[in-house]
């Protein structure tokens, strides 16, 4: 049940019922909380409205969803023998728009919707743009993306299906950022709005449920924006409140591109914020951010659970993708492929055991990618 919003940074409440962007004190990301005594268990819905209670949309409308949410958790024997690792991938490919940003997107724009919300603009790196521009258009809302131009060609096609305007522009996510300052609508950029994170976090909910209500060893995510590695966090310290987990959680995991790495950076330096990684460039699209809005709240939940971060290299990233398919029939996205990567160079340094139970988050379906060679 929506209670509030509260600033990330300096915890400053907010109204959850107006439309807000960023904290009104330091122009830092929005939380949603809740009241957590009135939650119930979640509901048989097969969908992630089956947590409706811990999600911001006070009125859910069931016409409007796509059946985004509970995706498989599946195990990977053969790649686990090769990694002498117990490896779980939640497989978001099979989830509308073919990425987990479906979630975010179902979630976001049902919430704008509800809060009477016109259009929204926000530059992406792909799959992103292509789930708001489609769930805008579901629910009747006007929507501008802006996208590098090298972004995946088949997100592109899903923004121009929409109806929406599409803005593509040379450079990074940044510069697509810069790009649509001229458009006056609600900024539906990563954590500019506070929903977002509430349909992304429902990762966590999900993976604890199927793995019996209990939590894993280790959560390894690929860290772009990180809302999902936020939104799990988020999740993870819900149910302990709730007292549907107990212990210690799982150690998370950001990995990034060594083409464009702020949070390694910064993690490894012991900063508390990421400083902007120029020239940055990964074809594992999804994880190029040169400067993520949340990076202090990323840092602090990989320390708070005792994780790690690091950076791998596109040529690993595309050695994983191919022995993936290969071992599993599993065709990963590279953002998703970069995760079994951290796995295979965490097991060889000794920071990962041979006991440790690991999910990787594959966050997008491969065949959205057929420029990226294997």
């Amino acid at each position: 049940m929506l209670s509030h919003l509260e600033c990330a940074r300096c915890g400053r409440e907010h109204d959850a019922d107006a439309v807000q962007n960023l904290c009104h004190e330091c122009a830092s990301p929005l939380l949603a909380r809740y009241d957590l005594t009135r939650v119930a268990r979640p509901t048989t819905e097969n969908s992630l409205w089956r947590y409706r209670d811990v999600l911001p949309v006070r009125d859910p409308d069931p016409a409007f969803s796509l059946g985004e949410g509970m995706t498989p958790l599946v195990p990977l024997p053969a790649l686990s023998r090769a990694l002498d690792a117990t490896v779980l991938m939640k497989d978001e490919s099979l989830i509308p728009t073919g990425s987990f940003k479906a979630r975010g997107a179902a979630v976001g724009v049902a919430r704008a919707k509800e809060l009477g919300i016109e259009g929204i603009k926000m530059p992406t790196n792909g799959n992103a743009g292509a789930a708001w521009a489609l769930y805008a258009a579901r629910a009747g809302i006007r929507s501008v993306i802006a996208m590098p131009e090298d972004a995946p060609l088949i997100t592109r096609e899903e923004v121009e299906a929409s109806g929406a305007e599409l803005r593509i522009v040379p450079g990074t996510i940044a510069d697509a950022g810069k790009a649509i300052a001229d458009v006056d609508l609600f900024d539906a950029s990563t954590l500019r709005e506070p929903y977002r994170i509430e349909g992304k976090k429902t990762m966590g909910y999900e993976i604890v449920e199927q793995l019996g209500w209990r939590v894993p060893d280790v959560i390894v995510y690929p860290t772009g924006g990180g809302v999902g590695l936020i939104g799990i966090h988020k999740a993870l310290l819900e149910m302990r409140e709730l007292g549907w987990i107990s212990g210690d959680l799982p150690r998370l995991v950001a990995v990034q591109s060594t083409g464009c790495a702020p949070i390694v950076r910064a993690f490894e330096a012991g900063e508390a914020e990421s400083a902007f990684w120029h020239d940055a460039y990964t074809s594992a699209f999804g994880i190029n951010v040169p400067k993520p809005l949340g990076d202090f709240i990323i840092l602090r939940a990989i320390r708070e659970t005792g994780g790690t971060a690091l950076a791998v290299t596109d040529e690993q990233i595309a050695a994983d993708r191919a022995e993936c398919a290969r071992l599993e029939g599993v065709f990963l996205c590279p953002e998703g492929a970069a995760t079994i990567s951290a796995v295979r160079a965490l097991r060889e340094d000794g920071w990962l055991s041979a006991d440790d139970e690991v999910v990787v988050l594959n966050t997008g379906a491969g065949i959205k990618y057929p420029t990226v060679r294997l």
